[in-house]
Parts: structure tokens; C-alpha cells; sequence
């Protein structure tokens, strides 16, 4: 992806895995092979690999730049951390994550903001680093945004569970940990974050994925662009949205949220910001006018 350039707001990815292929009936619980072949025609390689009926996600972060601060979005999966049933993210020991933020001049202690749009084990690894046997916040200068309605519908699963870790165990290792150092901030549906006279961040509720998920809308001075989190996460569920992620919580709601989106975003040609996108990933939606949705990546 190249940077964003939204008009006094830049925005780039800062990649952990370009290329995670993956079962696409572990992903989509209710998918088909005749759903995939119908796809074939229009999926780019990066997208699908034919020969191997293999589905492609990338796992990066968005880069906010404005004014001199620097905010992080979604912080993937991380480092050492312990995910047995999921033996691809199990003790991870990548270098790509750290040296791409490096690439674009910075070191941890130069972010300033931490924003994660749900508390998925894949969107919070990175906020924590394994220092001298314990978990501590990996970005020590940054508030770490965290959707109140979903920290505490997460924080009801766990004390209903008290001895079954949740989130594959990322509560554990790379949300309470935050909480604990004093940098989190549990933030309503309201929260804005001016990022200049004009320029600005915020939230736009999509609930059903996770109970409080949000997308996070940026705001420069001349356009704007939604980092979508997990409501979407592959071009497939333009062209079939009823297809059902395995970690969809709420399959209808979620299901009525992703429809609700595609509208939204086909409508107002807003650039897209897609988590798992691989490729280009920023792009926007086109409806081609009978009802069926492609997507235009920017480069």
C-alpha cells in the first residue's frame, strides 16, 4: 500500500504478514467450493491461490500521521505469545512488524496513540512485549484506545469463564496488561480526536463481529478513509456477504452490520481500509448497478 495522503493526515500499513493462506473453509464456516469457483474469474492472485484452493489475509496495522503524532490501529498478533489451537500464531518470533515501523522512522516510544477496533487475539498482539518474564505495553508513551461496550462485554466472557482464557488468551497478555500500567482509555461511541483544525478521528459503531467493534473513520483536509477492522475481512464478502467468519459472535448481526457497510461505502466512494486485505488493501467499493459489489484498489 502507499501512503495515504487524506490532506494533512498520511496513512500507511505497517505489515506483520503480508501473505497468511489459509483454509477458506476455516475461515467462512458456511462457504462452498461452488461459491469459490464462482469467484475465481475477478480474484487476484494475492487474493487466491488457485492451485492450492488456498484464501489470502494480510495482518498489518494502519499508520495515522498528523501534526507531528503518530497513531497505531490494530496491533495484529504479536510476538511470544502462547495461541496452542492456533498453531500459525503460536510463540510468534517475527521481525517484519518492528522493522517496518522502523522503515518509517520510528521506534515504539514515538507512538503516541494506540487505537484497537475490537480485542480480537489479531488486533492486540502488539501492544505488549514479553520484557523479563511479564507482559508490558510494548508503545510505553501512548493512551491505548479501547472500545468501553467492548472491554466490558469481553470482561463479562471471562468472569463468566473465570478458568478458560478467552481471546485465544490475548485478555490475558495484551489487553489487562494495559489496563494495568494505567494507559488504557475506555472510550463511548462518541469519541473524536481532533487531529488538526479540520482534521480528525472517529468512531463509527459495527457491532457483531465482537459485541462493541468499531470502525474508525480518518478525517484529513481533503478526504477521508475507514479503517473497517474486522466487519469485512476479504473482497469474497463484497460479492457474498452472508458469508460467516469464524470469529463473527453475533453471525446475524454481523452479517446485517457487513450489508449495512458495503451500502455505506459503495454509496459515498469513501476510501476503504481493510485490516485483512492483502495487496494494495486501501481501495473503495463499487456497486456495479445490479446489485453486486467489486472492489477498486487505489494502486
Amino acid at each position: 500500500m502507499k501512503t495515504l495522503d487524506l490532506g494533512n493526515v498520511t496513512v500507511d500499513k505497517i505489515v506483520e504478514n503480508e501473505h497468511m493462506w489459509l483454509d477458506p473453509f476455516w475461515l467462512f464456516h458456511n462457504i462452498d467450493q461452488p461459491t469459490i469457483d464462482r469467484n475465481l474469474h475477478w480474484m487476484q492472485d494475492f487474493l487466491f491461490d488457485r492451485a492450492a484452493n488456498r484464501i489470502s489475509l494480510s495482518f498489518h496495522s494502519f499508520l495515522i500521521r498528523a501534526g507531528g503524532r503518530n497513531i497505531l490501529v490494530d496491533t495484529c498478533v504479536g510476538n511470544h505469545k502462547e495461541r496452542p489451537g492456533t498453531p500459525f500464531w503460536n510463540k510468534l518470533k517475527t521481525t517484519q512488524y518492528m522493522r517496518d515501523l522502523a522503515r518509517h522512522g520510528l521506534t515504539p516510544a514515538d507512538v503516541h496513540m494506540v487505537m484497537c477496533t475490537h480485542l480480537h487475539v489479531d488486533h492486540v498482539g502488539w501492544n505488549t512485549q514479553l520484557e523479563d518474564g511479564r507482559w508490558v505495553p510494548t508503545f510505553p508513551n501512548a493512551r491505548y484506545i479501547f472500545g468501553r461496550a467492548e472491554f466490558d462485554g469481553h470482561a463479562a466472557r471471562q468472569a463468566d469463564t473465570p478458568d478458560t482464557p478467552i481471546n485465544r488468551g490475548s485478555w490475558a497478555d495484551s489487553v489487562l496488561p494495559v489496563v494495568d500500567a494505567g494507559l488504557a482509555e475506555l472510550v463511548e461511541d462518541d469519541f473524536t480526536e481532533a487531529l488538526g483544525l479540520e482534521e480528525r478521528i472517529t468512531l463509527l459503531p459495527t457491532p457483531g463481529h465482537t459485541p462493541g467493534h468499531f470502525c474508525i473513520n480518518v478525517e484529513g483536509r481533503n478526504d477521508a478513509g475507514l479503517i473497517t477492522g474486522d466487519a469485512i475481512h476479504h473482497p469474497i464478502q463484497l460479492r457474498e456477504p452472508h458469508l460467516v467468519n469464524n470469529g463473527d459472535m453475533d453471525v446475524p448481526h454481523a452479517r446485517r452490520t457487513r450489508e449495512a457497510l458495503i451500502r455505506q461505502l459503495a454509496d459515498s466512494g469513501q476510501v476503504m481500509l481493510p485490516c485483512h486485505f492483502a495487496g494494495p488493501t486501501a481501495g473503495r467499493i463499487r456497486d456495479d448497478g445490479a446489485g453486486l459489489h467489486w472492489f477498486d484498489f487505489l494502486d
